[in-house]
């Protein structure tokens, strides 16, 4: 096996002494010119790669950061985490990432990972509070992103989803639905509780009585919420439109309702919240309420490492806007 270079090798091949190549590669310090330009040429040809660990070790100062995610097979998530990754490459760090399966305990495993690698901080996408109590308690910042448990005591960037969900019901109404049927996975964290809270707004708003046999708590799959989806839809009294809180959701609605026969949205209008990439790709393209992903990741770590370059100032809530990217899934009642 090939050894792998080290800064002394880099220091010989370019005929300089181990201070001047390290000068050379980290900027750090006085170098000539002609001196730099022929150890980055050193280094180049003898693929150096920077020890990290043994350069945090001798400054002291951490060039990772951790992204806890809860399911990278989740198209929101992934691209959340690649904003992530986007931004901390941008601003000179390395990337330590995790999963959690949306398990509490899988996330403070995963932060204890992080505590023993030293990261400088981590973003979130929390399930509990357990785990930015944890990361707080060893000192390492942490953003929570999506999902907020700990408002007031950490940074967080999230979006309005009440506001988001009431607009969605509002349009529906608009076109002359009144039976809508949320389908929501959980409301206990901020997210699935804000996106019922609009949903029950807007039919308050309209004068629209809460049917509690509408408010669908559908799994956490496409599966589970296929399976519910099929019972609802499969009614003689069902609704003629579905706001699903969720792409997963939405994705197993879709597939009752065609399992059914029902078109969409002839038979049934369907919106999700979330614009994963299928929903542009099916006929008829389906209505979402659309996130950012990306941006919100990489709004996630600009305040991570505004918290980390002043780790004493009040926490901030960024809120990022959505939008209703109309397609062909929605139609007025008949």
């Amino acid at each position: 096996m090939t050894r792998r270079a080290t800064i002394k090798d880099v220091a010989v091949a370019a005929g300089v002494s181990r201070s001047t190549a390290s000068r050379a590669l980290t900027g750090r310090g006085y170098v000539a010119t002609d001196v730099r330009e022929r150890v980055l040429s050193a280094a180049k040809d003898l693929r150096y790669v920077p020890d990290a660990t043994a350069r945090y070790l001798k400054q002291q100062v951490s060039l990772s950061l951790g992204v806890l995610v809860s399911d990278l097979r989740n198209s929101f998530y992934a691209r959340l985490a690649a904003g992530v990754g986007q931004a901390a490459r941008a601003q000179g760090y390395s990337l330590v990432l995790a999963e959690d399966g949306g398990s509490a305990d899988a996330q403070v495993e995963a932060a204890e990972t992080f505590v023993a690698t030293r990261v400088a901080g981590v973003v979130v996408t929390p399930v509990s509070e357990d785990v930015t109590t944890y990361l707080s308690r060893h000192r390492i910042p942490v953003v929570e992103v999506d999902r907020q448990f700990a408002a007031g005591a950490c940074d967080a960037v999230v979006v309005d989803n009440q506001t988001a969900s009431q607009r969605v019901i509002d349009h529906l109404i608009g076109l002359g639905h009144q039976r809508i049927a949320l389908f929501i996975d959980e409301t206990t964290w901020t997210t699935g509780r804000e996106r019922h809270a609009g949903y029950r707004a807007a039919l308050a708003a309209a004068g629209i009585p809460l049917d509690p046999d509408l408010v669908v708590s559908s799994g956490w799959d496409v599966d589970a919420a296929h399976s519910a989806a099929s019972a609802l839809l499969a009614d003689e009294h069902r609704p003629t439109a579905v706001f699903a809180a969720n792409n997963v959701l939405a994705e197993g609605v879709w597939r009752a309702a065609n399992d059914l026969g029902l078109q969409i949205p002839d038979h049934l209008s369907l919106v999700s919240f979330d614009d994963a990439p299928w929903m542009s790709l099916v006929t008829p393209g389906l209505t979402a309420v659309a996130q950012d992903e990306a941006a919100l990741g990489e709004t996630a770590v600009r305040r991570l490492l505004d918290r980390i370059a002043a780790p004493e100032a009040a926490p901030v809530t960024v809120m990022m806007s959505t939008k209703i990217v109309h397609r062909q899934s929605t139609r007025a009642l008949r």
